[in-house]
């Protein structure tokens, strides 16, 4: 491990790293995909910790408060799409030979552990990974704030944003050719931009306590290997 930059990361996904066809449901295949992507920085040595979305199962806004729906009751719908992930995810890891543990923010216990911070910091020292479902287990904070939040509470040495673009850029390069592409941001500019791959919670969560986030393209070819190696991915933000 004399080698790696981090020995401890937490990996934030997007439900649509899951997802099937037309971006909604579960896709083994992609679960299997994501499983051998986290084996491979385990195989170094690395310690990890994850939080998935749910938004391939339910997104609150458009399924719930456009229609109406109470915000509390949409953001529980939400949290509990993010244990069906957790398990699917945990399943694939399991399957790939990776011992796994799924702690969630509401209890559930007949599939997974309440979170408790100790625990979940022994299972990590112990070689498992560990999957945060359910969210921070409050409504009106997002699963980006519930990754800042449990990085800071394992201790981790890094949040990785895994998403579907290699970087953080000043305006969409799918639709704008002269798009800026940033290797490194400031806590305050990613703020002062309104950076969409985060929410600006979850970001003065990290700049608070000193954390610093990598915005990555998860399906690189050996993005996560390169990064908890200290070689320069993605968008890097930090004080």
């Amino acid at each position: 491990m004399n080698n790696l930059k981090y020995q401890r990361i937490l990996l934030k996904l997007g439900g649509e790293a899951l997802a099937g066809e037309g971006g909604f449901g579960i896709n083994p295949r992609r679960a299997e995909d994501v499983a051998q992507k986290v084996a491979a920085v385990i195989n170094l040595g690395v310690q990890v910790a994850l939080v998935i979305g749910g938004g391939n199962m339910w997104r609150g806004k458009e399924d719930g408060l456009d229609h109406g729906m109470e915000r509390v009751t949409a953001d529980h719908m939400g949290m509990l799409a993010t244990v069906m992930n957790a398990l699917a995810l945990q399943d694939a890891l399991e399957r790939a030979g990776l011992p796994t543990r799924v702690m969630t923010g509401i209890e559930v216990r007949a599939v997974a552990e309440p979170y408790i911070q100790r625990r979940a910091v022994r299972h990590l020292e112990k070689g498992r990974i560990v999957i945060f479902g359910a969210g921070t287990g409050n409504p009106y904070f997002t699963t980006d704030t519930a990754a800042s939040l449990r990085a800071m509470e394992i201790d981790a040495d890094a949040l990785v944003k895994a998403t579907k673009v290699d970087a953080v850029y000043d305006k969409d390069p799918k639709t704008n050719a002269d798009a800026q592409r940033f290797e490194h941001l400031s806590y305050i500019d990613a703020l002062n931009m309104r950076v969409g791959v985060m929410d600006s919670t979850a970001i003065a969560m990290c700049m608070d306590n000193d954390l610093p986030i990598y915005v990555v393209n998860l399906w690189q070819d050996d993005v996560l290997p390169k990064l908890v190696q200290g070689e320069t991915v993605g968008t890097h933000i930090s004080a």
